[in-house]
């Protein structure tokens, strides 16, 4: 059998998370437990680990990981750059925090959609429908 580790890295603070995040967190739950069920017929054991980050980690927030290879490395034409977060500045107490962001092609996603999850592990993994 395969394994296919997905690694969720985010800022947390006294429970909270950024908006950016907490959408992120969403789409992978949703992906992640539907693609283990449908992969796991090819060979695949999908597992699903979530980092919580202090601030001085804050570069590696909304980070995704796929065996340690983070999401723009699997998805073509994608880079991984940052932007002003509001959320993560009402966290931090900063007025000039950055959260990370994914751009793909000229699109740029602040949270990361279900659709760009799940298009990632059907990369890796060679397994989807």
């Amino acid at each position: 059998m395969n394994t296919l580790e997905i690694e969720w890295r985010h800022l947390e603070k006294d429970g909270s998370t950024c908006i950016r995040c907490t959408d992120t967190g969403q789409a992978l739950n949703e992906v992640v437990a539907k693609l283990a069920e449908e992969c796991r017929p090819h060979g695949w054991e999908i597992k699903y680990k979530e980092t919580k980050l202090t601030e001085e980690d804050i570069t590696e927030s909304n980070m995704i990981l796929f065996n340690g290879v983070p999401i723009e490395s699997v998805i073509p034409e994608a880079k991984a750059s940052e932007s002003h977060c509001e959320s993560c500045c009402e966290i931090t107490g900063e007025p000039t925090t950055s959260c990370r962001t994914l751009e793909i092609k000229d699109q740029l996603y602040e949270g990361i959609p279900a659709s760009i999850v799940r298009e990632a592990i059907c990369e890796l993994a060679q397994c989807c429908k």
